[in-house]
């Protein structure tokens, strides 16, 4: 059974960071590229980040540009997204996925608030 398990979101206050991780099993991590992407109620799905599978190359959205890096360990099955500088604007629910979207897991919400 494949599994994408998003973890790490919570309610932060903004400019704080948090470290979002997102657990693979059922497929082979490492022969695809991976990608998070948001949803923010009532809005249509956000791609954010990707990065291949050999981790060489990353690519950002311009809203998180510089505030978020993306990174995997594929000997642990692992993604993860690195969120700094948070603003309420980053409020959503992340998912993780294979890029071209075989898979793709539920989700884990993000709520930046004062």
């Amino acid at each position: 059974e494949v599994q994408l398990q998003a973890s790490g979101g919570g309610l932060v206050q903004p400019e704080d960071s948090l470290r979002l991780s997102c657990a693979a099993s059922g497929f082979t991590f490492g022969n695809y590229d991976m990608k998070w992407v948001r949803q923010a109620p009532g809005k249509r799905p956000e791609w954010i980040s990707t990065i291949l599978r050999s981790s060489r190359k990353t690519y950002y959205a311009a809203s998180v540009k510089g505030r978020f890096t993306i990174s995997r360990d594929n000997a642990k099955n692992m993604l993860y997204l690195q969120m700094t500088s948070l603003k309420f604007e980053d409020t959503a629910v992340y998912y993780c996925a294979t890029y071209s979207d075989e898979y793709r897991g539920q989700g884990t919400l993000v709520t930046v608030s004062s």
